[in-house]
């Protein structure tokens, strides 16, 4: 059978491999700063793993000093690049690595190697326990994927935790050479197959991200974060007919006067708020979209013109009423509507442009108002 140096020596070169990865992932998207959290991390952990590897028998207390502080400040690191994953904050981590490595060199100082090593294998098991977690409350973003994570970083959690407990059991307060049981052969076989695995599901995880990303970004609107234009056209074609589908078009009244007279950035903030006015009034399942300059649409599926209608009106009363800071004051701005409703088989361009039809009814209206289509009751 395999010695458990080589196996260590196998958990080396594996991690080696995943933090050049990890290395190169960030360097080609520098925001994802969980990649190089967990490339510092696992770059710690495999110097502290060729150390222990290449020891020879050595198990002085200077050298355990070392190699248990530098592994443990690695598993910090892979768990703060594990929450900022899950976007949250990686200062916990820090403060954990602290303690655990304080009550590792404490017990070491003392004489209790043994003891020493209980901690880190438990710290360890700590650490990744917590990785596991974050991945699993994430399962909503690729849930086969995440939940694989979370099962690997708990099954490798679990092998440290088993490498503490036999310690503990066989009374092993202190300990003149590397432990030697069947726990620790079973860790690091756990560990380099769950290093393996945790590493090529995370770059997946990581690529996939950066896909829907791309995606988002190739379809929103990047000034208001609503759809753009090309995603609305996507989505509905020409000649889709769909039932109940009603059709609003917006336009911001006097807009060019507000980017000749304040500037495009006061004008930016406008269409900002508008698009905000435009979320809080309407349903999470309708639809918006800016369709360019000032001009936005919003469909409403499975609404009749009376409901419809209702939900314009709402819209540029919302708006009318809000205090925007244009310029040196607190200016009001206002919006006009057009509403159309699907008639009987009739396609999306039909609907669409009876919405822009009465849109500009509303305009030659006076401005400021909601001018709707009359039902169409034929094909």
């Amino acid at each position: 059978m395999i010695d458990n140096t080589s196996l260590l020596i196998g958990i080396a070169f594996s991690g080696a491999s995943l933090v050049l990865a990890l290395v190169i992932g960030w360097l080609n998207s520098r925001a994802e700063t969980y990649l190089i959290h967990g490339a510092a991390g696992i770059g710690l952990i495999v110097a502290a793993v060729a150390a222990l590897s290449l020891r020879n028998g050595t198990y002085s207390v200077p050298y355990q000093l070392v190699t248990f502080a530098v592994m443990l400040a690695g598993f910090a690191f892979v768990l703060s690049g594990s929450r900022l994953f899950n976007k949250k904050q990686s200062g916990p981590s820090l403060l954990l690595a602290l303690a655990t490595i304080a009550a590792t060199s404490a017990a070491l100082l003392v004489g209790l190697t043994g003891l020493g090593t209980m901690l880190l294998n438990a710290s360890v098991a700590l650490f990744l326990l917590l990785c596991g977690l974050e991945f699993w409350r994430s399962r909503r973003e690729g849930r086969l994927a995440m939940i694989a994570n979370a099962a690997l970083y708990m099954l490798v959690s679990a092998s440290f935790m088993s490498c503490a407990l036999v310690l503990l059991v066989d009374g092993a307060w202190v300990l003149d050479g590397p432990p030697n049981n069947l726990a620790e052969y079973i860790n690091s076989i756990l560990a380099l197959v769950g290093l393996t695995g945790i590493g090529a599901i995370t770059l997946t995880l990581h690529h996939a991200r950066a896909a829907r990303r791309h995606h988002l970004e190739a379809n929103t609107d990047a000034l208001t974060g609503v759809l753009n234009r090309r995603a609305l056209f996507q989505r509905f074609r020409d000649d889709d007919v769909i039932t109940g589908l009603a059709v609003i078009m917006f336009d911001l009244d006097h807009f060019k006067q507000i980017n000749d007279r304040h500037g495009h950035a006061h004008g930016d903030k406008v269409l900002q708020q508008f698009a905000d006015v435009l979320r809080s009034g309407l349903r999470h399942s309708d639809i918006i979209a800016r369709l360019g300059g000032e001009e936005f649409c919003a469909i409403l599926p499975g609404r009749d013109w009376e409901t419809a209608r209702a939900a314009a009106e709402r819209v540029r009363k919302a708006f009318a009423e809000l205090q925007l800071p244009i310029g040196e004051v607190a200016e009001i701005a206002t919006v006009s509507a057009g509403m159309a409703t699907g008639g009987i088989n009739e396609p999306f361009s039909s609907v669409l442009s009876r919405a822009d039809a009465a849109l500009y009814k509303a305009k030659e209206a006076g401005r400021n108002q909601v001018h709707a289509a009359p039902i169409r009751l034929v094909a």
